[in-house]
């Protein structure tokens, strides 16, 4: 199978992912702004989860561009990666719905743990097929980035049991150190040596 129908296919899952969310946004039954009060909880986890899915379809796509072969392993990584985007919508609601129990916060942590467990292992399974010299290879040498984030979702899980606030602001503050984009990928393409290739 071609890179570009793995992009195509997983830009498909992510568009349906995100319009599930934007579903789940329900019409205010009023038509002043206090009416808009209930659905601020669901209002900001959607904002969370929308950044959340848009970093990974980024970085996604700058994987895929730098991808060397397609195989049943990178694909079964990448379907592994999806369906744990696909449930984003579902603990998105349930954490909107129920922004102070300790449940649904955890559970959207857990989700976006799994994803991110889910994208390292994609990436893994890219540059282990690449060659050490490889664009890919040398993009993706370290990944202070990627480690610092699972640190934070991961403590942000437990956290939910005592103080579901601090478990938001952690995953809020896991997706906004990616708000600055990783292009390692990006820089690594655009060398000379890698244009020359």
């Amino acid at each position: 199978m071609s890179k570009g129908r793995v992009e195509a296919f997983s830009d498909g899952v992510l568009a349906i992912i995100l319009t599930i969310m934007a579903f789940e946004l329900k019409v205010p039954t009023g038509g002043d702004l206090t009416a808009l009060g209930p659905l601020v909880p669901l209002f900001l986890t959607y904002a969370l989860s929308f950044l959340t899915v848009a970093i990974f379809w980024s970085n996604h796509h700058h994987l895929f561009q730098a991808a060397v072969r397609v195989d049943s392993a990178v694909l079964w990584a990448n379907l592994n990666l999806l369906f744990w985007l696909s449930l984003v919508p579902f603990v998105t609601g349930w954490m909107g719905a129920n922004s102070t129990a300790p449940v649904p916060v955890a559970a959207y942590g857990v989700v976006k743990l799994l994803a991110a467990f889910s994208y390292r292992n994609l990436q893994h399974i890219l540059v282990g097929q690449a060659a050490p010299a490889s664009v890919l290879a040398q993009a993706i040498r370290s990944d202070r980035k990627g480690l610092v984030t699972l640190a934070i979702v991961s403590c942000g899980i437990p956290c939910a049991a005592f103080a579901p606030w601090l478990s938001q602001a952690l995953y809020v503050t896991s997706a906004a150190i990616w708000l600055v984009p990783d292009s390692r990928i990006e820089r690594a393409l655009s060398a000379p040596s890698s244009r020359a290739a």
